[in-house]
């Protein structure tokens, strides 16, 4: 197998041992900025995996995240976040890292390589062709994520692979490969690196502007944000004040009544029951913009 472009060593970095911290910082930096730069590059590649990821997610599929060591903890952040910044269902939400939840906290690299319990962790949440499944691997070979792209694809599902290689296994099995071909690192073979930093930036992209398409996000605003603490509340009475408007109590009652959920208090300030906003959501797609646009033209 010819070695990944990630594995490469680059000679600049020879005697980076021998460098002021100063002078380390400032090749980590840059290299950090090669990293997003190249992330904007693949813009083109992140689009149609979007794009082909709506309509499943939109008929109630489930979104899939997989990955081995730091490719796939970088996936499982991504993941976990969609549920309290945009209301993404829990139970909609399939994170799988090579060895288990254990690998979270400590190193567990040689689960890597059993695409026997890549298929068997994966079949066991029976992916359908509603499920969009994300691979994340910055060589675009790990097997663990291969396998698991693989049997994905075999169920019907939707699989978007991302590495940062040009060429890769992973590329080959994914529907929608994104290539990211980040190179050399300044620590050789260290893809925590810039490899980590443009695995994580694509994720970015692609998760936000999937929520955005599917009306989690209003006017800039995340409407759909789960309220679970103070600093949130504040936050929420904030995105209503300035979509809705209202005093302090009329924004407050309008979140109770909504059970906290902003997109919905907004509704209520606007002169709509709970119940005539659950409607007019679920006849809009939960577009908040939809709903207004249709009140508009009635």
């Amino acid at each position: 197998m010819t070695r990944p472009t990630t594995e490469s060593h680059d000679p600049r970095y020879a005697d980076i041992d021998l460098w002021p911290s100063g002078t380390t910082l400032e090749a980590l930096a840059e290299a950090q900025m090669s990293a997003t730069a190249l992330t904007r590059a693949a813009v083109p590649q992140i689009e149609a995996a979007v794009e082909a990821a709506l309509p499943g997610l939109r008929a109630g599929g489930r979104l899939f995240y997989i990955g081995a060591g730091t490719s796939g903890r970088i996936g499982m952040q991504d993941g976990v976040e969609l549920t309290p910044t945009f209301g993404w269902p829990a139970e909609r939400l399939v994170l799988l890292l090579a060895g288990g939840s254990d690998a979270l906290s400590q190193a567990a690299e040689g689960a890597e390589d059993r695409e026997d319990i890549a298929r068997s962790d994966i079949l066991a949440h029976t992916p359908g062709p509603n499920d969009v499944v994300i691979g994340i691997a910055a060589s675009g070979n790990t097997p663990y994520t291969c396998a698991a792209i693989r049997a994905a694809r075999e169920a019907g599902s939707l699989t978007i692979g991302l590495i940062c290689n040009e060429h890769g296994r992973l590329a080959d099995e994914a529907q929608y490969p994104i290539r990211i071909p980040t190179g050399a690192e300044v620590i050789s073979g260290s893809t925590r690196l810039k490899a980590g930093t443009a695995q994580k930036a694509t994720l970015n992209l692609f998760s936000t502007a999937a929520m955005i398409r599917l009306g989690h996000a209003y006017r800039g605003q995340m409407v759909d944000m789960r309220v679970v603490n103070e600093k949130l509340r504040r936050r929420a009475q904030r995105m209503v004040a300035t979509l809705a408007g209202g005093t302090d109590a009329e924004i407050d009652a309008a979140l109770t009544e909504a059970r906290g959920n902003v997109k919905r208090a907004v509704l209520i300030r606007h002169g709509l029951t709970r119940d005539e906003a659950e409607t007019a959501l679920a006849t809009h797609g939960n577009d908040l913009r939809a709903v207004f646009a249709a009140a508009s033209q009635s």
